[in-house]
């Protein structure tokens, strides 16, 4: 069962399951019209309300793995509801454990927020075991009560923080590869260069990202693996890397000049540029999109507001058995590629 199946992380989950031949029970508030396998069932259920949560698995055949990428409503403060992402998860295991007679395993996702980094500096590599944050936050109070739920039972749990996900994912702005692609595109549609919106420090401070499809073979993983059981795991591409080193191949890639450090507000700057968009749309013979579609440009101020060094070690994953790596700076001009083939992107 995947909690949350329509969203960002469930999307790479469902195709990685699928290929493993999995049967899926897809949980979310507003399920597709159809389905893409036989095997991927969709079942409606508010996750606030823990009795229709109980009536959309009734039926449901025995679950042995229960996935959980669901997320409350929220905006880019950086903050989350801590009550209300801790009732959904509740919700969640009340109706499904009780039913679950084989259950095996319960996978939660989490994020590098866990570390407290939208609050400031951390320490570097981030590790699994390092001290909370003052500040509480959600992912604390879910993992808290998986434990608490899991203590004396026959299943085991665990969790993956992975780090500014990055996907080939139409229709789905929340996207710091399609929102760079869109800001990339404005900028050269006013005849500007490729200039840097975020600050000195985010230039040359270490950086990390996680593909999605890595972060679904990841946690397909851990949920299978013995050694990977009880504990949390960080999900990166495994390498880091400076803005500054990769600026000019993506400068490139747009046929731009790399420009300048100018630390801009995207939101602001992006609020009356809808016109410009239409006028990249035609020039380019892309698909009818409007801007927001594309990029979000509070998300991208949030990833480039990050004036620090971001990175984690991952060190408990590879000892769990789980070798796989990407150079970031290939999966973002890999990534961008997709976009311009389905003509999303110029």
């Amino acid at each position: 069962m995947i909690v949350g199946v329509t969203g960002a992380v469930a999307m790479r989950l469902v195709n990685r399951l699928l290929v493993d031949e999995w049967q899926i029970a897809g949980l979310c508030r507003h399920p597709p019209a159809a389905s893409p396998s036989p095997r991927l069932v969709f079942l409606q259920a508010d996750l606030f309300d823990a009795a229709d949560c109980a009536r959309a698995v009734r039926g449901v055949p025995p679950v042995s793995h229960v996935f959980y990428t669901a997320r409350a409503r929220h905006g880019e403060t950086g903050s989350e509801s801590i009550p209300e992402n801790v009732a959904m998860l509740a919700a969640t295991l009340d109706a499904v454990v009780p039913a679950a007679r084989g259950l095996a395993h319960v996978h939660l996702v989490e994020g590098g927020k866990w570390y407290g980094l939208h609050l400031g500096p951390i320490a570097t590599p981030a590790r699994e075991d390092a001290p909370r944050p003052q500040t509480p936050n959600f992912y604390h109070g879910q993992e808290d009560l998986l434990c608490e739920r899991q203590r004396g039972q026959p299943w085991t749990w665990s969790a993956s923080r992975p780090n500014i996900l990055c996907d080939f994912a139409p229709g789905r702005a929340r996207n710091l590869t399609s929102s760079l692609g869109a800001y990339a595109a404005i900028l050269k549609e006013l005849d500007m260069p490729l200039h840097f919106p975020g600050s000195a420090a985010r230039w040359t401070a270490l950086m990390e990202l996680t593909d999605a499809t890595l972060l679904a073979n990841a946690i397909t993983h851990i949920a299978t693996d013995s050694r990977a059981a009880n504990q949390a795991h960080n999900v990166t591409n495994g390498d880091v890397f400076r803005w500054n080193l990769i600026w000019p191949q993506l400068a490139a890639h747009f046929g731009m000049r790399p420009g300048d450090v100018r630390p801009v507000c995207l939101e602001t700057f992006m609020r009356d540029k809808e016109p410009v968009w239409q006028r990249v749309v035609r020039r380019h013979g892309l698909a009818s999109s409007r801007l927001d579609d594309v990029a979000a440009w509070a998300y991208a101020d949030f990833v480039f507001g990050l004036n620090y060094d971001i990175m984690s070690n991952t060190t408990r994953l590879r000892q769990a058995g789980f070798a796989e790596f990407l150079d970031s700076g290939v999966m973002l001009l890999g990534q961008l590629v997709r976009y311009r083939d389905a003509k999303i992107l110029p």
